[in-house]
């Protein structure tokens, strides 16, 4: 059986509106304010202005509605957050700056008050929050402590009817800050919650760090981080508190509260499960990021496919020069890394549905589901974001590196993503640490010393029994390599098979972490890091492979089969090292899957422009003068 072929011809609205989905009016309202001109990007500004022109852009969202989505309609929000996040990642096709502070601003600073405090602070705060009245930090990474939340260092001591906060050493400074150099007037700020000599954990509190002024206030140590690799219309600053009191009603209390008299409650007994309760309800920040490295990836492969299409290089026989973008090598670059980025785009979609449509009283079970798999997505699309940018800025050449061709400014602005929300190494083992221990409730920590104990007392058996019965894909493997290769199932099942594979390998690994947990842990890390990965890749396939089926223009459909079928072929390629050791594919079927990423590649040839059109990124964006020469 042969593939079916490909429709000649595809409306790219057609794909639009499958790209598009559930928010598509909401997108539809983003692209056209951002198609104003008043969100062109920066062009030769110093930081200064950079950062100038970021705030006036800010102000201009924020007098929309787009900004309040996410907070509650009580307080005059949208109670959407499903659209908050996506017109947040809509922001990534202009100036990343913008998608930053504006993160900051109502993602992170406002979602912190929202989430983590309690009337009063809603009261007094969110709508100054929304309509930029308040303008505020997230201050939550240390010099010394980035991804370690748990063990920050700052503290806030219970004394005299309010809390006293201290950065006890340089270790404990507040690095990074994004809006703490230049805008921000107040700061979610996490530390050590001490009361009667007694630590309690990481909360946060809200601390005035600038007068009306703009100077800062007694106690608080302001600095700017200075130039960064990019994003430079972020003003990040660093932040110190030399004992600055703050009143009691300061901490947000959602999680914890102090009484007057300095005694500690909470709805959660325990302190390590009450932080980390606390930090899942910060996800969004974090899907975010998944989702605007994306809508930066499309741009930067659309503007290497219209340059593939405009610029010719060397001559056939007859004379005539060839476009680079009909060289199979030049394909190769490229068109594996669009179907990646449209498999990465459905499987962030179906994320923000899952983060909407779950409520607040859902099992705690279903609640670290979904932290895990934005952790994991976080993780391969900022990955894939690093990856398809450089690779889109070598098919441009020289052109490539000129930043009047946007490439440079979308490579250096982009580089942070794969560290901020989240290191995506220490994220691929809060995905693995999810397979491996079904969320159980009274696991302690991510610490490797706790992951190790944990599993070897309690889990491994329960593990070993459920991934013991691998599915088999023998059966699925009958027939020619085009009947094989472009059937749906058998991709998904190799992708299950191997995910099955590689965490019952882990768990295994792991049963000897009794006699030393550190090092046994250490030296299978590359395995949990494998395991969270492939587990990640396979709920990408099915993302995909679900919103094929949701498709209903006939010809549209056609052209995401075949797509998801260069995604799905080019990740075993990319893959097949493991593949072939673990006996998973044959010699002569490893080759074979070569040649079926080499025959997608010129099958989808004539329409990688109308692919790339149908993501409807504003003219504005890529209006590249390597476009127009």
């Amino acid at each position: 059986m042969d593939v079916p072929e490909m429709p000649s011809k595809v409306d790219p609205d057609a794909l639009t509106a499958v790209l598009d989905g559930r928010w598509a009016e909401l997108r539809r309202g983003v692209r056209a304010q951002m198609a104003d001109a008043e969100f062109r990007d920066p062009v030769d500004l110093g930081i200064e202005a950079h950062r100038a022109q970021v705030l006036d852009q800010l102000r201009a969202l924020a007098a929309t509605d787009r900004p309040g989505l996410g907070f509650d309609p009580v307080y005059g929000g949208g109670g959407d957050v499903g659209g908050s996040v996506t017109s947040f990642e809509m922001l990534g096709y202009g100036d990343l700056s913008l998608m930053v502070k504006a993160g900051v601003q109502w993602g992170l600073f406002g979602g912190a008050v929202q989430l983590l405090g309690t009337e009063r602070h809603h009261e007094r705060y969110l709508r100054a929050i929304m309509d930029l009245d308040v303008l505020g930090c997230f201050a939550m990474t240390e010099h010394g402590h980035g991804s370690d939340v748990q063990h920050l260092r700052t503290t806030a001591t219970f004394a005299d009817g309010g809390f006293v906060v201290n950065t006890p050493d340089a270790m404990a400074r507040k690095e990074y800050i994004g809006n703490a150099a230049r805008d921000g007037r107040l700061a979610v700020v996490f530390a050590q919650l001490v009361t009667g000599g007694e630590s309690r954990g990481v909360h946060a509190f809200l601390v005035p760090i600038r007068d009306d002024d703009g100077a800062p206030l007694p106690g608080v140590s302001i600095e700017d981080c200075g130039p960064k690799a990019g994003l430079n219309g972020v003003d990040n600053g660093r932040l110190g508190f030399d004992n600055v009191r703050v009143p009691r009603e300061a901490l947000l209390n959602r999680f914890g509260d102090v009484a007057e008299d300095g005694t500690y409650s909470s709805p959660i007994e325990s302190d390590s499960r009450r932080f980390f309760t606390m930090l899942g309800t910060l996800i969004r920040g974090r899907v975010s990021v998944a989702g605007s490295a994306g809508s930066a990836t499309k741009r930067a492969l659309t503007l290497a496919i219209r340059y593939g299409e405009v610029r010719r290089q060397f001559a056939k026989p007859d004379g005539d020069e060839v476009v680079v973008l009909d060289y199979l090598a030049h394909q190769r670059k490229l068109l594996p890394a669009l179907a990646r980025t449209y498999a990465l785009h459905f499987a962030q979609e179906e994320l923000v549905w899952k983060l909407h449509d779950i409520d607040a009283s859902a099992p705690e079970e279903e609640q670290r589901e979904l932290e895990s798999r934005a952790a994991g997505l976080k993780v391969l699309a900022t990955w894939h974001a690093t990856s398809a940018i450089q690779t889109a800025r070598e098919a441009c050449g020289g052109a490539g590196y000129l930043a009047e061709n946007v490439l440079p400014g979308l490579k250096a602005d982009t580089d942070v993503f794969t560290t901020f929300e989240g290191d995506n190494t220490v994220l691929l083992q809060l995905v693995a640490k999810g397979l491996l221990t079904s969320y159980k409730q009274d696991f302690e920590d991510l610490s490797p010393l706790a992951t190790a104990r944990f599993v070897a007392e309690q889990v491994v058996s329960a593990v070993l029994e459920r991934t013991s019965a691998r599915k088999a894909v023998e059966s699925l493997t009958v027939g020619s390599d085009s009947e094989v290769f472009f059937r749906r199932e058998w991709q998904l099942r190799l992708f299950e098979d191997r995910e099955d594979h590689v965490v019952e390998g882990v768990a295994k690994r792991l049963r000897k972490a009794a006699s030393d947990p550190f090092r046994v842990f250490n030296s299978a890390q590359d395995h949990v890091l494998r395991a969270g990965r492939v587990h990640v890749e396979r709920l990408v396939l099915e993302a995909f492979a679900a919103a094929v089926e949701r498709c209903s223009d006939p010809d549209a459909r056609s052209l995401l089969e075949r797509v998801c079928d260069l995604y799905a072929l080019s990740a075993i390629e990319e893959d097949l090292a493991w593949f072939l050791g673990h006996g998973r594919l044959t010699a002569s079927r490893a080759k074979a899957v070569t040649s079926a990423v080499n025959r997608l590649c010129s099958e989808l040839r004539p329409h990688a422009r109308t692919l790339v059109d149908a993501f409807a990124i504003p003219e504005q964006f890529l209006a590249a003068p390597m476009l127009t020469s």
